[in-house]
């Protein structure tokens, strides 16, 4: 049964590595720091784009309009956080005994 708690943490580890980047990207892009001609810059962008946009949708839905300011990836890794540490913390070790 650990085995399934330590995949769930891997995948939700990944998933953060994810958001992190999908941010960065943006920032590039908005900045025009990356030719967003190019095609494999393209493909790395649409690749974030629909990676993380399921999960941020609903986020973006429920917080207030702040403007310019994107709140909603910082929202989902708090959340991912919470996940991961009550895996670990609460769930895990009722199944070690």
């Amino acid at each position: 049964m650990i085995a399934v708690f330590q995949t769930i943490d891997l995948a939700l580890g990944i998933y953060t590595w994810i958001i992190i980047g999908s941010a960065i990207f943006s920032w590039l892009y908005a900045f025009n720091v990356i030719n967003a001609n190019n095609r494999f810059v393209g493909m790395i962008g649409e690749f974030l784009y629909k990676a993380t946009e399921p999960a941020l949708r609903p986020i973006r839905r429920i917080l207030p309009d702040l403007g310019g300011l994107d709140i909603s990836p910082i929202v989902l890794l708090i959340a991912i956080f919470f996940v991961r540490t009550f895996i670990a913390t609460s769930i895990a070790p009722m199944f070690l005994r």
